[in-house]
C-alpha cells in the first residue's frame, strides 16, 4: 500500500474514531432522556454535504472538516456551526433541549468527555487482558552510557536508584518520565552502592525527538539475561547488508557477552559508525558478522534491527483487577506528564515550542510515523492517547467546547436566582467568541508545528 495511502487512512481512523466516539456519548445521553435528535454529523460542521435520514434523525456529511457535531432540536445556541436553525414538523415541548432540566442538559454535555475517557481507559485495558501487562524491573542501574548524563553523574552499573528528584523508590517508568520531562535541568538523586546512600545530581541531556526538547540520562535498567533474538531486519540498513538474518541469536558483539537486547543496543550506539563484529548462533552453528551502525535522523546509532516481542518487554498475565489499575495508571501517567509539562510553562521553566504542543500537522506527523514503524496495531495506543486528551480538553471552560457550555449552565443557575436569563443572541455571540478561541489556538499550533520543521 503506498505510504500517502496508508497515512490518510491511518489518520481517518484514529481521528475518526476519536471525534466520534465524543459525539455518540451526547448523542446516547440525549437519547435517554428522550430529547430529540436532529442530526449526527459523523465528519465536519456547518452546512449538510451529504447524508441519510433514520427516524427523526439526519445522519449527515458537514462542510467544514474541523470535526463533528450532534445537534439537538430546541438547542440553537451554535445553529450557525451546525446547519442552521431547526427546520421540520413541530416538536413536542418534552423533547426539546432547551426545556429540559438543566442537570439533563449537563450530563448530556458530559456525555463525549466521559466517553472519550472510557475508550481511554477500555484500551489499556483490553491490551492488559489479552497480552498483560509490562514487568517493571527493579531500579538497579544496568547499562550506563559513555559520555551520557548517568556517566557525568558518577553512576555505576549496579547502583540501585533510591531516589530520583524527590521521589522515594521510584520505578524505572518513573525515572524515564521524570528525566523526559527535565532536559537541562538539574535532577537530585540518592544511589544505593554497596549499602552506602549515595547521593548525586544528573543533568538529562537535551536532545531534540520530532521537533520537541527531551531529557534523556543514558542508562537502563538490569533485566537480566534474556535470549536476544533479531526479529526483524530493516530494508537497506547496515544489518541488511552485512547478512544479518531473521532469527540470529546473537552472543556477543565486538567480543563482549549480551545479556540482553537493551545492552546490545547501548553498546551498538555507543560504538557508533565504527567497524563492528557481531556474533551470532543461526542454526546451531556459531557465525561473525561484520557490520557498522549508520546515524539516523534523531542521530542515535542503529544497524536496523528489531528484536523478537519476546526479548523487547516481560509482560505478566493479569485478572480484571490488574487489568484496571493498568488501565488507570496508564492514564493517570500521561495526565501527571501533561500537568507537570503545562507547569513548567507557566512557571517559565520550558518554552512554548518545547512544551510539545501538537496542532493537525503535528497530530498527522504523529500518526504517519505510528503506522509506519508499528503498523494498524500501533495506532490503538495513539488513539487511547488523543481520546484521553480530547475528553479532558473538552472539560476546559472555554466557549463553544464542552466545558464551555457547562460554564454557561451554571451562569444561568446563578441569574436564575435573582430571575435573570441569557438570552439567545447572547448565548450565539459566547458560542462565536468560543470559536474565535478555538481557531487562534489551532492557528498558533500549526504556526508551532510548521516552525519545527525548520
Amino acid at each position: 500500500m503506498p505510504d500517502i495511502l496508508l497515512v490518510i487512512l491511518a489518520v481517518i481512523f484514529v481521528l475518526g474514531i476519536a471525534i466520534n466516539i465524543h459525539e455518540f456519548g451526547h448523542f446516547a445521553v440525549a437519547k435517554l432522556f428522550g430529547m430529540r435528535v436532529e442530526a449526527y454529523s459523523f465528519f465536519g460542521l456547518g452546512p449538510r454535504i451529504w447524508g441519510f435520514k433514520y427516524g427523526h434523525t439526519d445522519y449527515r456529511i458537514s462542510a467544514i472538516p474541523l470535526g463533528a457535531y450532534v445537534k439537538l432540536y430546541g438547542d440553537e445556541a451554535t445553529a450557525a456551526l451546525e446547519g442552521g436553525e431547526s427546520e421540520g414538523e413541530p416538536v413536542p415541548e418534552s423533547e426539546l433541549y432547551e426545556l429540559r432540566p438543566r442537570w439533563q442538559k449537563f450530563l448530556v454535555m458530559l456525555g463525549g468527555p466521559f466517553m472519550n475517557i472510557v475508550l481511554a481507559l477500555a484500551i489499556p485495558f483490553a491490551a492488559a487482558m489479552m497480552y498483560g501487562i509490562p514487568s517493571m524491573p527493579a531500579p538497579i542501574v544496568g547499562v550506563v552510557s559513555g559520555g551520557g548524563a548517568a556517566e557525568s553523574a558518577g553512576i555505576k552499573v549496579g547502583d540501585r536508584i533510591a531516589s530520583f528528584n524527590g521521589v522515594q523508590n521510584p520505578t524505572w517508568e518513573g525515572i524515564k518520565d521524570e528525566s523526559m520531562i527535565s532536559p537541562d535541568k538539574e535532577v537530585p538523586m540518592v544511589v544505593d552502592r554497596g549499602g552506602q546512600q549515595v547521593p548525586l545530581t544528573i543533568k538529562p541531556t537535551k536532545q531534540l525527538v520530532d521537533g520537541n526538547s527531551i531529557g534523556e540520562i543514558g542508562l537502563l535498567p538490569d533485566v537480566g539475561v534474556e535470549p536476544v533474538e533479531v526479529g526483524t531486519i530493516a530494508p537497506d540498513s547496515p544489518a541488511a547488508a552485512s547478512g544479518l538474518q531473521q532469527g540470529d541469536r546473537v552472543l556477543a558483539f565486538n567480543g563482549r557477552t549480551v545479556r540482553n537486547s537493551q545492552e546490545l543496543s547501548s553498546q551498538i550506539k555507543d560504538n557508533k559508525d565504527a567497524p563492528a563484529k557481531i556474533t551470532v548462533e543461526r542454526n546451531g552453528q556459531r557465525q561473525e558478522i561484520q557490520t557498522a551502525a549508520r546515524a539516523g535522523e534523531d542521530g542515535v546509532y542503529r544497524i536496523g534491527i528489531g528484536f523478537a516481542a519476546a526479548n523487547i518487554t516481560t509482560r505478566v498475565k493479569v485478572g480484571l483487577g490488574g487489568a484496571a489499575a493498568y488501565a488507570v495508571d496508564s492514564n493517570m501517567r500521561i495526565l501527571r506528564l501533561t500537568g507537570k509539562v503545562f507547569g513548567q510553562l507557566f512557571a517559565g521553566e520550558r518554552s512554548v515550542k518545547d512544551a510539545g504542543l501538537a496542532g493537525p500537522v503535528g497530530i498527522v506527523q504523529i500518526i504517519s510515523k505510528v503506522v509506519k514503524e508499528l503498523g494498524f496495531a500501533g495506532l490503538f495506543g495513539i488513539l487511547a492517547v488523543i481520546s484521553l486528551n480530547l475528553g479532558v480538553f473538552n472539560l476546559l471552560p472555554i466557549p463553544l467546547l464542552d466545558g464551555g457550555q457547562i460554564m454557561v449552565l451554571g451562569i444561568e443557575k446563578v441569574m436564575s436566582w435573582f430571575g435573570a436569563t441569557l438570552s439567545m443572541a447572547i448565548k450565539e455571540k459566547i458560542q462565536l467568541a468560543g470559536l474565535g478561541i478555538i481557531l487562534l489556538l489551532m492557528a498558533f499550533t500549526l504556526f508551532l508545528d510548521i516552525s519545527r520543521f525548520f
